[in-house]
């Protein structure tokens, strides 16, 4: 089987020019398997529709499930969210940088494996390759797990699923991450907070 690109990458302060390559390779197309502060990720430009439709396709994902996206600053989240409820204000500073993805109303026009019932899902990342990838690019990028659909998510590169590495074009190896529970998901949009997948964030109970 054909095998992707693989860089070292220093996971906790990965040289600029490294980033800047693996996004120029995002912009052209390209999937990207990277360390995140939970797990390994798959990213793919986020803007890009032929990526985006191509990674649901390598991944053997359902249709009805979209993917969360990592940005790397709070000014990525304009194009990708309609409004910005005092709920999701409150839980991004208590939480972000961080493993909490928020869904919030997503922006008019955003491709379909990004939004589901109106909402789109994201996550200011605290792990500097996953933001680094998104700051280096100028836009979001998915942040769906390194694995194919119905298989275990993977914290170290080593474990990745040689079928999937055989489908993707680089990987950033940035040794293990910190592994364990995925991000927390959460719903945002209201004036409560509804869990959706509990993960390595616990909301208090004021929280929600």
């Amino acid at each position: 089987m054909p095998e992707p690109l693989i860089w070292p990458v220093d996971a906790a302060a990965p040289a600029p020019d490294v980033l800047a390559r693996a996004a120029a390779l995002l912009a052209e197309g390209a999937v990207v398997a990277f360390p995140t502060e939970t797990l390994y990720g798959l990213a793919v430009d986020a803007a890009n529709h032929r990526a985006l439709a191509r990674l649901a396709a390598l991944k053997e994902r359902p249709d009805d499930k979209p993917f969360p996206l990592i940005i790397g600053a709070e000014g990525q989240i304009a194009p990708l969210a309609a409004t910005l409820t005092p709920l999701a204000r409150r839980l991004m500073a208590a939480h972000w940088p961080g493993p909490l993805t928020i869904v919030l109303a997503a922006a008019p026009g955003l491709p379909p494996e990004l939004t589901h019932q109106g909402g789109v899902a994201l996550r200011l990342s605290s792990h500097p390759v996953a933001a680094g990838l998104a700051l280096a690019l100028g836009r979001a990028v998915t942040a769906t797990s390194a694995n194919l659909a119905g298989r275990p998510a993977q914290a170290r590169p080593e474990a990745l699923d040689p079928a999937l590495l055989a489908r993707i074009d680089l990987l950033l190896d940035g040794g293990p991450c910190p592994g364990g529970a995925p991000s927390t998901i959460v719903l945002a949009s209201g004036r409560r907070a509804k869990v959706l997948r509990q993960g390595a964030v616990a909301l208090a109970e004021e929280e929600r």
